[in-house]
């Protein structure tokens, strides 16, 4: 059978699906589980290689899954931001469940199976919605990866989990039926077409009302986005296991959102509508806003994912600052954004379980001295932090470049001051944990034999994020490539 694109996309869906249906029959033989797990990373990792060859090419795969209702088509088509997509959430996905080996058995997680099924799930929405060929398609696959990231947040399963699942779902799904839907439902009556397409899709003469309302809808109807008010579900999913954490941070729910964001204002929107309307302005402040509020509130917090989950709220608020500068170099920036936080984020989510696994610390504070006994994490999570912050040579030193250069094209350039706060504030909240680690004598009665002892236990929550701490580095010699492949997605090129 020749590797055509439309067989390329059936894999992008059906080998994620697999392995969520094998994984449960191998439930008690957990090496095979596992082994089934990475055999489908690795392979769906070898497939979107296939496809971003094609997609470079200048094919855009097309695959129809179905008609409903008359004209709503669901179907898939690749282009070079969704292709992007599909690279990140692949390629960690493979290094995601190395982690999960290491720590859901050396933490003694109950309901494993279920876990890694559920994982599999979620990277078959991701998939999809990379993929999505219109606003219809992506919405049931962006419900579907809410709806499989349910039970991982919710993994635990005591008050808390409960409590903060609760709370997941209620603005994930409550913002989607009652704002994303909407805004799905005015596009295709304004425009007469849910389909991306370059440029754009509202036709000359539309109402600058309309389209400012139906982004309104979009901004804050994609809670997946994070963008304040509609943020809290993110750190209340914290109660989560780390490897759902990391999960939900970096391979696929809030990429899911900003990518979503991103693709609706470039193909739905286009730059020309965006320049128009003044929401985009209106937004593009609400996002600057995000950005600092939330890398304050980051600054308090002394529970390690609590100061990475308000990390990257703040973070993700930077995608969407892009998108509604609408800028070729914003909208770049914004892409770039996605792959560098996505790399710098997961290793710092790595290492917080990593030490939690091995010293049993989740408090800041308690930190002091371990990076003596621990220092290959402590030095991955120190050039993690040194990317997030968007220091060079790192890979998330350029997003903030040709942010701030989108937004002086824009004539917005003081919003170039949330992004310089942030960066600021990014050096407080985050290189003063590897500081205390390396430079301060332990706190407390820290055994180094005992953790030196518990590392030796663990080497699987140890090496994937000095990996991705690697590619953190090496991605700032990649952005020139990357953003030449997401080019033709502006409707001039890039």
């Amino acid at each position: 059978m020749a590797y055509t694109g439309e067989l390329a996309l059936t894999l992008l869906l059906i080998i994620p699906l697999i392995a969520a249906g094998l994984i449960p029959l191998f439930g008690k033989k957990t090496n095979i589980r596992e082994a089934i797990t990475l055999i489908a990373g690795i392979a769906l990792l070898a497939n979107v290689i296939g496809l971003i060859s094609m997609v470079s090419g200048g094919a855009r795969p097309v695959l129809h899954l179905g008609t409903f209702a008359g004209n709503f088509e669901v179907k898939l088509k690749l282009e070079p931001l969704g292709a992007t997509f599909a690279a990140i959430a692949s390629s960690l996905w493979i290094v995601n469940s190395l982690f999960s080996i290491g720590y859901m058995r050396g933490n003694n997680e109950k309901h494993q199976t279920r876990f890694y099924a559920f994982v599999a799930v979620a990277i078959f929405g991701a998939m999809g919605i990379a993929a999505s060929a219109n606003l219809i398609t992506l919405f049931i696959f962006y419900e579907a990866l809410t709806i499989s990231t349910f039970p991982l947040v919710t993994h635990k399963g005591d008050a808390k989990a409960k409590r903060g699942g609760t709370i997941y779902a209620l603005i994930l799904m409550g913002t989607s039926l009652a704002l994303f839907l909407p805004a799905i439902i005015g596009t295709q009556v304004i425009a007469g077409t849910t389909d991306f397409a370059v440029g754009g899709v509202f036709p000359d003469g539309t109402s600058t009302i309309a389209t400012s309302i139906l982004l309104f809808l979009f901004a804050f109807g994609i809670g997946k986005a994070a963008l304040m008010p509609v943020h809290p579900w993110l750190p209340n999913a914290m109660v989560a296991p780390t490897p759902v954490s990391a999960l939900l941070h970096a391979v696929a729910v809030v990429k899911a959102g900003v990518f979503s964001i991103l693709k609706i204002v470039v193909f739905i929107f286009g730059p020309a509508v965006m320049a128009e309307t003044s929401m985009s302005t209106i937004l593009s402040w609400v996002a600057a806003i995000s950005i600092v509020v939330a890398s304050i509130i980051a600054l308090r917090q002394d529970n390690l994912k609590a100061r990475l989950a308000y990390s990257t709220v703040s973070q993700l608020s930077y995608i969407t600052l892009g998108a509604m500068l609408a800028t070729p170099m914003a909208l770049i920036g914004g892409g770039l954004q996605i792959v560098m936080h996505a790399w710098g984020k997961i290793t710092l989510f790595m290492c917080a379980g990593a030490i939690y696994t091995v010293a049993h610390r989740t408090e800041v504070s308690k930190l002091d001295g371990l990076g003596r006994s621990m220092p290959w994490v402590f030095g991955a999570f120190l050039i993690g932090s040194l990317s997030i912050i968007g220091i060079p040579p790192m890979g998330g030193s350029w997003p903030k470049f040709f942010l701030m250069a989108g937004a002086l094209d824009s004539g917005k350039g003081i919003l170039m001051g949330a992004l310089i706060v942030s960066s600021i504030l990014n050096i407080i909240y985050l290189l003063p944990i590897s500081i205390r680690a390396f430079m301060k004598p332990p706190a407390d009665a820290v055994k180094d034999l005992d953790i030196l002892d518990e590392r030796k236990k663990h080497p699987w929550v140890i090496i994937p994020p000095v990996l991705t701490a690697l590619g953190a580095l090496l991605l700032f010699f990649f952005a020139g490539p990357i953003a030449e492949f997401m080019g033709p997605m502006l409707p001039g090129g890039f």
